[in-house]
């Protein structure tokens, strides 16, 4: 299915670009990747992987990145959350799935702490409290962020190419083609460098979900890589403590990336979790 756009979704009444795949009575999941990262950071591949599962596939771009709504005013996790059940509203679906990434993982955790009723079941990857004490990144994934800003599609690519190698997973082979492929695509779609900072403010003024969290009684996993320098294994730790019940799968040697040798164990997990709900 191609690409569409949902209109005057959510209280903003923004514009969010989706994707729809697999049969759509088949459950509901829907993917929130994270931080300046569009819809096809779920890579197609690992898609059609929940698909053949037996699952209903939407992924979709969050505020201020690809195709969807790009706004100047400030905005919060409540806010992204919003156009998350938003999105759910435009699509028929009283409620999903919602499996989260990084970023995607403080608005999956924020969906199901202020839309409770909205979320299924939770799977929180690679993703934190927000809580100061931690997830903090590693020194290494702080230098990342040094230096003068990419801009032609060339050094873009590139650049994300060096991401992935320093915050990838050094247990697994790191596939620069693919990673490359993907920022291409990216760029062309939609580069707006202002609005990855936007998001990042939105993280830092939202503070800390652990007291809600500790609210929840939704299904829940947590999956967390013990190398993972972007935002350390103990936030996802810590992610799986306030959550009551909540089943956390520490992989040793997985980094901040979904690497392709580890997407049967992802979709099986998910698949497993869908299925308990």
């Amino acid at each position: 299915m191609a690409i569409e756009i949902a209109h005057d979704v959510g209280p903003a009444h923004l514009e969010i670009a989706y994707e729809r795949l697999g049969d759509p009575h088949a459950p509901p999941v829907l993917l929130i990747m994270g931080l300046g990262s569009q819809l096809i950071g779920w890579p197609d591949d690992l898609c059609a992987e929940l698909v053949a599962r037996g699952l209903q596939v939407i992924r979709f771009d969050n505020r201020d990145v690809g195709a969807s709504s790009h706004v100047t005013a400030p905005y919060t996790l409540s806010d992204m959350a919003g156009d998350a059940a938003g999105l759910l509203d435009a699509l028929g679906l009283a409620s999903a799935h919602v499996v989260g990434a990084s970023l995607g993982g403080f608005v999956a955790q924020t969906l199901a702490i202020e839309h409770p009723h909205r979320v299924r079941s939770l799977t929180s990857i690679m993703s934190s409290t927000g809580a100061l004490s931690v997830g903090q990144p590693h020194p290494e994934a702080l230098a990342l962020f040094g230096g003068p800003p990419a801009t032609t599609r060339a050094e873009v690519v590139q650049r994300m190419v060096d991401v992935f190698t320093v915050i990838g997973s050094p247990a697994y082979s790191i596939d620069r083609a693919a990673i490359a492929e993907r920022a291409g695509r990216a760029f062309d779609r939609s580069y707006d460098p202002a609005g990855l900072l936007r998001q990042g403010r939105a993280v830092l003024a939202s503070g800390d979900r652990t007291p809600r969290l500790r609210e929840l009684r939704i299904p829940t996993l947590v999956i967390h890589g013990t190398a993972d320098p972007m935002v350390d294994v103990s936030g996802g730790r810590a992610t799986a403590a306030a959550i009551p019940g909540a089943e956390l799968v520490v992989i040793e040697g997985m980094g901040h990336d979904l690497p392709r040798a580890l997407w049967p164990e992802l979709v099986r997990r998910i698949g497993e979790l869908v299925q308990r709900a």
